[in-house]
């Protein structure tokens, strides 16, 4: 039995929408864990202001990056989002606790994350209570 069997075919279209949506994720994680690991001092002063101890930064870091490489490797890709998720979940806990009005773009990345990969997973699709017209 092959797999268009069991799942319906892509779209380029809608493949190359999540790969580019997913792509854009995983550089920006990339780049915003990166930034933490190596304890860039502007990172480092926005950290702290937000009421992190400076000795946080690069566990933090280190997260966004687990879950970015996670989220870029295909077999691991659900594993990936769902620590972006819980990150980016922290993300938007910590602006809303400081009074910082900027939380919704951590749900925009978190909502982005999730719509790359079901673009480019029929599986995951395949899960999901979206009714399909008939035809």
């Amino acid at each position: 039995m092959s797999s268009e069997t069991i799942y319906p075919r892509q779209s380029k279209g809608m493949l190359w929408t999540g790969r580019v949506l997913s792509t854009l994720i995983v550089l920006a994680m990339l780049m915003d864990g990166g930034f933490k690991l190596i304890k860039h001092p502007k990172v480092v002063e926005g950290t702290v202001q937000a009421g992190y101890p400076e000795s946080a930064v690069a566990p933090i870091g280190a997260c966004a990056l687990l879950g970015a490489v996670l989220y870029a490797i295909p077999q691991t890709s659900v594993l990936g989002a769902i620590v972006l998720t819980g990150f980016l979940g922290g993300a938007v806990a910590t602006h809303v606790h400081i009074g910082d009005g900027n939380w919704y773009f951590a749900v925009i990345f978190g909502v982005v994350t999730w719509l790359g990969l079901v673009l480019r997973d029929p599986r995951l699709r395949s899960l999901l209570p979206i009714r399909r017209p008939v035809v």
